[in-house]
Parts: structure tokens; sequence; C-alpha cells
């Protein structure tokens, strides 16, 4: 049986296990839009098994566009320490975990999600190595103080499809604690947070080797959030644009079932007497399964090759008019604009009415987005400096690294001959050939290289200067 008293280990496990419980639904639901399988537009009354298939491909994916033009635009170039000199420790604690190359997957997911984590802690095989994992909002969720806003308790829980059971870390700046649940658990099955449901893990002589002391004094798990608002649980980047996506589904539904039905001119003919289809097995009528009335057999057959003929004395025919879709074409194009509106997205994604356009008005077009991605930026980089300090702590680093800077990639796409003309400028005005460098979006490695290879190629050209000057003197002496 679990201890229930308030602040414990495992207080801390049910209290967020039922938070993370609760929070699956709208995880799901955001997962869903952003893979661009929202709930599908709902056709006519009488004609939902028919259109299953027109729902499936009325979809188009706005949300997904809408969290990806950030993410390409999110790269960590590099770490530089206070003076601005490579921090070449702290940058091989990235490439040991292959963090340049993932870094994509927890911005997708932060800002897909809401929020998205990282995990710290010692390599397996080497405890002073930090080990930088990515973790899902699935499987993560953390509670901070509200007087200071630290993180005082983080729950881990995941299925082991191994041993069949589900675990769970709860990690407080004073403890770690793992359990396993009391019963076998599948993936398939959700997880229980009863008081029943988790055991502290026992070693297989019967020893608690769940508890031990945080030996960090910290919680080692730092959220990556997705533009938090005071008082507020973050949401994903495309949650104002949920609505319109919807609705453009909606309108593609409708335009679809338009141009299949009543695009093309319809027929119709009065005063012909139908016969109703009869199954030959049965002998009965058949019933149409949609509306329950009997079939009836159709001998009018549209072709080139076809007359249609009738042996009623009256009977007439004749075609229905045509559907202009332009108006489904306008609403469409006007819901997409209106979606990249609100979240700031470029226009230029949606380039039914942008041609030829010049460098100048895409980078108008671009400010807004630009705004939006340096606020991530400013974001996530006091999470990656939280991420190095406790990478410090686990690598016995006597230096603070609080201090260290994480260097983006310029998220704005400038033309390389603006680039060059400003650093030309920046050049004739004094200024140092390490910010001119830092300026034109190179990282801290290869500006270091730069300007060592610029020392030594200026060292090299001074020194074969001195050495012509003194032939020259001694020519002139003889």
């Amino acid at each position: 049986m679990l201890d229930e008293t308030p602040r414990s280990p495992d207080w801390w496990l049910l209290r967020l296990g039922r938070r993370l419980r609760d929070r699956q639904g709208q995880l799901t639901e955001w997962r869903d839009f952003f893979k661009g399988e929202p709930p599908l537009p709902v056709p006519p009354k009488g004609l939902k098994d028919a259109h299953r298939r027109f729902q499936e491909i009325a979809r188009t994916n706005i949300c997904g566009l809408i969290s990806n033009s950030s993410v390409n635009r999110l790269t960590v170039t590099g770490i530089a320490g206070p003076d601005g000199e490579p921090d070449e420790v702290a940058w091989r604690w990235w490439k040991d975990n292959r963090l340049p190359a993932r870094q994509k997957q927890l911005y997708r997911s932060a800002l897909s999600q809401s929020v998205a984590y990282v995990v710290v802690g010692p390599h397996p095989r080497d405890p002073r190595r930090p080990l930088i994992t990515l973790d899902h909002p699935r499987t993560t969720i953390l509670e901070r103080d509200p007087a200071t806003g630290e993180v005082v308790a983080a729950l881990r829980a995941w299925h082991d499809d191994v041993e069949g059971v589900g675990r769970a870390v709860v990690q407080t700046p004073e403890w770690i604690v793992r359990y396993e649940t009391t019963k076998p658990l599948s993936s398939r099955q959700k997880m229980p947070w009863g008081l029943e449901s988790w055991q502290v893990r026992h070693r297989k002589d019967g020893g608690r080797s769940g508890i031990e002391v945080n030996p960090w004094g910290a919680v080692t798990i730092v959220p990556f959030s997705c533009m938090p608002q005071l008082g507020e649980a973050p949401e994903p980047e495309f949650a104002q644009a949920m609505g319109i996506q919807e609705r453009l589904n909606l309108s593609i539904l409708n335009r679809m079932t338009a141009g299949r039905y009543s695009a093309y001119k319809q027929k119709w003919v009065k005063g012909h007497k139908f016969t109703r289809a009869i199954d030959p097995a049965t002998g009965l009528e058949i019933l149409d399964p949609v509306t329950g009335q009997p079939k009836v057999e159709q001998p009018f057959t549209p072709g080139p090759d076809t007359v249609w003929a009738s042996e009623g004395e009256n009977t007439q025919f004749g075609e229905f008019g045509q559907i202009d879709l332009t108006m489904f074409l306008k609403e469409h194009e006007a819901d997409i604009v209106s979606a990249l509106l609100v979240t700031s997205t470029p226009a230029y994604y949606w380039l039914s009415s942008l041609v030829n356009i010049s460098a100048d008005t895409v980078t108008a077009l671009d400010l807004q987005h630009i705004a939006k991605v340096n606020e991530h930026i400013s974001n996530f980089g006091e999470s990656w400096e939280m991420v190095n300090r406790l990478a410090g702590l686990i690598a016995q680093e006597e230096r603070d690294l609080t201090e260290a800077e994480v260097r983006w990639r310029d998220p704005r796409q400038l033309n390389p001959a603006v680039v060059v003309d400003a650093a030309i400028k920046k050049k004739s005005l004094g200024y140092p050939l390490s910010v001119i460098a830092e300026d034109m979006d190179e990282p801290p490695a290869r500006v270091k290289r730069i300007t060592s290879q610029s020392a030594g190629d200026q060292l090299l050209a001074a020194a074969l200067s001195n050495r012509t000057r003194g032939e020259n003197t001694t020519v002139a002496d003889g």
C-alpha cells in the first residue's frame, strides 16, 4: 500500500500520474491535428457510411505546416562561454548525445504537443558522462513551486514490454524513487493510478533498490514549452487554427460532393415506369441499404453509343443545371489565409495569389513569423542553458555553466549578397573578424577556425614583408 502523506514520493507518484492520465486525450487531439488527421467532416444525414472515403480524403493538413514552418527555422549551431569562445566541453556533450541531429524532434514535439522534455542523467557505462535524452509529454510531467517557479517534482511513466509491467520514476530535489505496477501490464492497457496499483521496485533478493537520495539536489528534467502564458497551460502552435482546420475540411468535403454529384449536368426522366429489382436467389425485392427503399432497375445508362427509349406514352427526358464551384474555391482560399494569419505563418506558403514576388516582399511577409520564432529561441534557449547546467553537475564540472550561451542559426532568410555587403561595411568600420563571422551566422567552432586562420595568414604575410624589406635593404647597402 502506498503512503499518501503529502509531498512524499508515493503522493507525488499518484498526483502526477493522474495529471498525466488526464491530459492523454488532449495530447491525442493535438497529435491528430498535427498529423493531418482531425475529426472527419460530417456529411449530410444518412450518407455517413457512403461518404466515409470522401471524409478521409477531404482533409488538408494545415496544422502540420504551421508547426513545421517554425521547426525549420530552429537550429542550435553551437555553445559559447561568457567570453564568446566556443565551449568545446559542452558541445562535446551535445555531439555524444546526437543532439545536433535530434534537436528537431524536440522542437517538433514541443510545438505540436505544447511541451516536450529533456532528461539529464549519468550514462550507465560512465557516471561522469552526461546522458541527455528527449521525452514526450505522454510519458513525462512535472510540477512547479507557484512561489519560485522551480520544479519541485517530476514523473516519468512507461510500459516495459520486456518485463510486461508499467514502470515509473518520481524525482524530487531530495529523492529519486522507482516504481513498478503490482500486476502485469501490456502496452495496450492504460496506466493505473490507484493506491494499490504501484509498489517500490524490489531487487530479486527482496531488497528495495528503488529508493535513493538525489545526488544533484535538483530535478534533472527540463521542460521545453510552446510560448507559455502567465497562469495558463501551454498550447501547440496551431491551437488558434484548429477550428479553421475543421471548417476547411468541411468545405473541401462539400466541394467534392458537389463536384461528384452536381458539377456535371444530371439527367432526369418523367413518365417512365421502372421495374423493381428482384433477388434471383430469394425472389424478393432488393432494398437500398441506405434509404431502405426498394431498388429499381436502371435502363438509362449514359454513353456515346447508347440511346434511351421508354415505352411510356408521355415519357420526358431532361437535365439539371451545373453547380458553379468558384465559391467553394474562394472559401477554401479564405480559410487557409485565415489559418496562416492567426498563427503568424508567412503568407507565401500559400502561393495562389503570390506570383513573381521580390525578396523585399518575402522579408516583409516574414516579419511576424520571425518575431514568433525569436520568441521560441528565447524560451528554448533558457531551457538549453538549464540542460547544460545539469549536465555540468553530473560531469562534476567546477565552473558555472549557467553563463554559457546557446548560439542559434539566424531564422531570417537573407540573400547571401546582402550578408556579404553588410560584412564588408562592418569591416570598414573596424569590427573584429570574430564578430563579423558571428553576424554571418557562422557557428562558434567555425568562428574560431576563421579567426585562427586569418591570424596565421596575417602573421605569415608580415614575416614575408619583413624578409622582403630586409633583402631590399641589403641590396641597397651593397
